[in-house]
């Protein structure tokens, strides 16, 4: 299935049916009346967070939503049938925004929670519903009202508990696939991931999603490489996973690269905390790495890890003081 964390999308609720105009006429019914019935409701369209879509593929190739009208009001005082509600499905940890982009109607975080997106219009009132001691023939009845309707965005943003930043090819697809039951794709090439990817580890009587985004590289800002947009899986995770190839000529330069994109997209991201993961220690000198460490701890006084991904050396270590992060899911987000 193909990722797509963003979907703009046109929604438009079914208008409501007129009131009906009628009067009783009926053979050996001696006194006749306004029976004209009101008209149904249109259909309301609402959006329904669910647990087993990860994406908003779908909402590619539809992007037209309207539901149906209410019928008309009858006489001998029918009520119209009211239109159906549309029911969009979408990912948990989808925002759904105005179309400025930026205005939010709804954040759904939890499955099955639901969110009205537009409301059908209101049935007319028919002429029974306009009798009265006074006018015992009316003849005035009332249209339905218009549905809303509007232009929306959808925006998926991934609910894990640890995420893992850094440069390309620095092995995080190789951690995640070591330390989750996700099978990540691991090639020898830039940007082997080029979508955020999700695995879940049982630790310590805990279920932790950590999230694997698509590397970094300077002036991921600015659209280079694959750019920052990914980096909005980030905002609601409790803790980062800084993980650095020790094994380039300037490992700390790579840090300090990449701390500064974080920066650069906002506080939300930058000021989580932050733990730092030396990886392929099976290829890199131990001298090295000890520099290395030095170097950022006089930049960071953070903790910093050593491991082989590839190896499954010391992953387990660096889960275990990351769980430490992951606050209760009721308290998470």
């Amino acid at each position: 299935m193909r990722f797509l964390d963003e979907a703009k999308i046109y929604i438009k609720a079914g208008d409501g049916g007129d009131g009906c105009l009628s009067f009783r006429r009926e053979k050996f019914i001696e006194f006749g009346g306004p029976d004209g019935g009101s008209g149904g409701h249109g259909g309301s369209i609402y959006a329904l967070a669910v647990n087993n879509v990860n994406t908003l593929i779908d909402y590619r190739y539809k992007q037209h939503f309207k539901a149906k009208k209410g019928n008309h009001g009858e006489g001998q005082n029918k009520t119209g049938k009211s239109g159906t509600d549309i029911i969009l499905k979408v990912p948990i940890g989808t925002q759904i925004l105005d179309e400025d982009k930026f205005t939010e109607i709804a954040d759904l975080l939890e499955e099955g929670q639901v969110v009205l997106l537009a409301e059908g219009g209101r049935g007319g009132a028919g002429n029974a519903a306009f009798k009265s001691s006074t006018n015992q023939s009316p003849r005035k009845t009332t249209p339905g009202t218009e549905g809303e309707e509007k232009w929306i965005w959808l925006k998926l943003k991934l609910i894990a508990d640890i995420a893992i930043v850094g440069m390309p090819n620095a092995g995080k697809s190789t951690f995640i696939s070591a330390v989750t039951n996700l099978k990540a794709k691991i090639e020898d090439y830039p940007f082997s991931t080029i979508t955020p990817q999700l695995g879940m580890v049982s630790f310590n009587d805990k279920e932790i999603i950590i999230a694997d985004i698509p590397g970094l590289i300077e002036n991921a800002h600015l659209g280079k490489g694959l750019g920052d947009r990914f980096l909005a899986h980030v905002e609601r995770c409790s803790v980062i996973l800084h993980i650095i190839d020790a094994s380039q000529d300037d490992p700390v330069s790579n840090y300090i690269t990449i701390r500064k994109e974080l920066e650069l997209y906002g506080n939300i991201i930058y000021d989580k905390p932050e733990i730092i993961v030396l990886n392929k220690s099976d290829v890199t000198e131990e001298t090295k790495i000890e520099r290395i460490k030095k170097k950022l701890k006089a930049q960071t006084k953070l903790e910093i890890f050593t491991i082989s991904a590839v190896m499954n050396s010391g992953c387990k270590e660096v889960i275990n003081y990351a769980s430490k992060f992951v606050n209760c899911k009721n308290d998470k987000w």
